[in-house]
């Protein structure tokens, strides 16, 4: 059972300072940090290069309606959305591809090491388009589904939130949680879950009204832990995080003569012909064969590498 969760006692989410009218200036985070089908195909070269020894039972595949492929300058990005996670922001997301709104649209704020923006109003980049801003999905509020495993202590948000709780996955994403211990003394047996800003995190932006997420979205080149629980992250990369890395660096807003890389395209899995669907598939972090592979990063004195550290395998199927 899953709950809609923006702020509560437990989770005090302290509100970041002004973006002003803007959508999501991220300002906060500031000191933190071809054709269609050629972009496919390199994206299914660059996810097929690390061969992951995972029997064929520990892998899943991603549903094509949840798989947003975005075409970059750079090549083919596509997204894994997490419904489970942030209902209405993937909903949202959704309605916006299927009405074309992203195309050619740019990535208009990018900062190098923490993420990439784009989404905004097109005949003003910096601004939210026209649509009703959404209520705050930082985390889910849960009792048994979506399970997340608990693999290690974390500190929630080393600069709003520094409490100390739990990191793992949830279906091949990186989250983290309250210990589900804490079910026992909730009151609701429920305890407050949410997916981590790691590098390749998909996310919705915001002003400091943590409900005023609108069109923009950004996509993070770089660990950005202070943005956990404090934006809605909505989506993991599972192809073409290079392609992220690649796109130019500057603010439309801020730098003149910036020229922003293009978001050629934007389109669900599920609106593709079957010839250009890429068939995605990430490792079932719930399985003997993930343990096991958690086994091997082990250092010698058994701790793991931190969960941002731990690469998630996926694979491309033909």
């Amino acid at each position: 059972m899953i709950m809609r969760f923006t702020l509560s006692a437990t989770l005090a989410l302290a509100l970041t300072a002004g973006a002003g009218a803007r959508e999501a200036e991220v300002s906060q985070t500031d000191q933190g940090a071809g054709s269609g089908l050629a972009s496919a195909a390199s994206a299914q070269s660059e996810a097929a290069a690390p061969q992951w020894d995972l029997p064929d039972d520990a892998w899943r595949t991603a549903d094509q309606d949840d798989l947003l492929y975005i075409e970059t300058d750079h090549g083919m990005v596509i997204v894994e959305m997490a419904p489970e996670f942030a209902p209405n922001h993937v909903a949202r997301m959704r309605r916006l591809v299927h009405e074309r709104f992203y195309d050619f649209l740019v990535w208009h704020r990018v900062i190098d090491g923490f993420m990439a923006q784009g989404g905004g109003a097109r005949t003003n980049p910096g601004h939210a388009a026209d649509v009703e801003g959404l209520e705050a999905e930082f985390t889910v509020r849960r009792s048994g589904e979506p399970v997340v495993t608990e693999l290690m202590d974390r500190v929630i948000n080393p600069r709003a939130l520094p409490q100390m709780a739990k990191a793992g996955f949830w279906d091949g994403f990186h989250a983290g949680t309250q210990t589900s211990a804490l079910a026992a003394i909730t009151g609701d047996g429920q305890v407050q879950s949410w997916l981590l800003h790691c590098a390749g995190a998909a996310a919705a932006a915001r002003t400091s009204d943590p409900n005023s997420a609108r069109s923009q979205f950004f996509i993070t080149r770089g660990n950005a832990e202070h943005l956990n629980a404090q934006y809605t992250a909505w989506g993991r990369v599972r192809v073409g995080q290079a392609a992220v890395d690649a796109i130019a660096v500057g603010s439309a807003s801020e730098d003149p003569g910036f020229r922003p890389d293009n978001i050629r395209s934007m389109r669900t899995g599920d609106e593709l012909p079957a010839d250009q669907q890429v068939t995605v598939q990430v490792a079932d972090t719930d399985s003997a064969a993930f343990a096991a592979y958690l086994d091997t990063l082990r250092s010698p004195s058994g701790n793991l590498p931190d969960i941002c550290d731990i690469t998630v395998p996926k694979r491309i199927v033909d």
